[in-house]
């Protein structure tokens, strides 16, 4: 957020940002001039004037869009000179996001997030800890002859994933685990012998790598979440079906950061107790 500025502080400062931004965009001031339609006397007043007034806001706004940078910025309401197009262009990004395992991108954004906490909300179980059998009855209808193969470069990446030096918080809805346990929804046709294996795969995963990993389940009566991660303070990517939708400006990693903190407060399922609940649910589905 920007300080109250004296006025003829602003006034300084514009001229001086006006000049840099000529400067760095190899405008004269003739050029200038043209670009917004003025006499050339009129930019050199307004870059050597040392009053305290400013330039009406149309000639604020000219002179920003004829030189690419924002007029908050000449008025010192903002210290990013790019404009409200670039900063949108730059702060989010949309990409492709392949029915596949992990791909190139997520990858990417987990290596670039490297030594910082990773906070995750998984569309279904998080693919970093499922078992190949999993993989393999999940995935073998989309990637077809190939799915043997891509499995085998996803799993290397899981490792990676799994290896890495970043502490990883996953929250997921507490009826996403009950019905992959009992095999119903999504998880509809899963053999039991799957989902016997799986549970015992996210038991040993969870005590072995605690408190690095840290699985809390919510109630989803009382909060919802789009699946979502937080990667550090670097950048928040949404997945929303057929595209990954990424945040890289700080207040909106902030805010979704603060959504993912509401989760772990109010999770049902702390991760301390999340292997005694996985315990609890393979011995209601093992006596089906």
């Amino acid at each position: 957020m920007i300080d109250k500025i004296d006025k003829r502080v602003r006034a300084v400062q514009f001229r001086q940002r006006l000049s840099r931004a000529m400067e760095d965009s190899g405008v004269s001031q003739s050029a200038l001039a043209r670009h917004i339609g003025v006499d050339r006397s009129t930019v050199s007043q307004l870059l050597t004037d040392e009053g305290a007034r400013l330039p009406n806001a149309h000639v604020v706004g000219s002179c920003a869009s004829a030189l690419g940078v924002s007029a908050d910025w000449l008025l010192s309401l903002s210290d990013r000179p790019e404009s409200a197009a670039e900063l949108l262009a730059s702060s989010l990004t949309m990409t492709e996001a392949p029915r596949a395992l992990v791909d190139e991108r997520i990858f990417q954004w987990h290596q670039e997030a490297a030594g910082y906490k990773i906070r995750y909300v998984p569309a279904t179980l998080p693919d970093m800890l499922k078992t190949r059998a999993i993989l393999e009855w999940e995935y073998a209808p989309h990637l077809g002859r190939t799915a043997d193969q891509a499995i085998g470069a996803s799993e290397d990446r899981l490792s990676w994933m799994r290896s890495a030096q970043s502490d990883y918080e996953i929250a997921m809805p507490l009826y996403e685990i009950r019905s992959f346990a009992l095999g119903t929804g999504y998880y509809e046709g899963l053999p039991l012998p799957v989902r016997l294996e799986q549970i015992d795969h996210l038991v040993d995963l969870s005590e072995q790598h605690y408190p690095r990993l840290r699985i809390y389940l919510f109630d989803a009566k009382r909060l919802y979440s789009a699946p979502v991660t937080i990667f550090g303070p670097l950048l928040c990517v949404f997945y929303a079906g057929s595209h990954y939708m990424a945040f890289r400006d700080r207040d909106r990693i902030e805010v979704f950061s603060r959504h993912f903190d509401t989760l772990i407060r109010e999770a049902e399922m702390t991760a301390r107790r999340f292997p005694v609940y996985l315990r609890g649910l393979r011995a209601e589905i093992a006596k089906v």
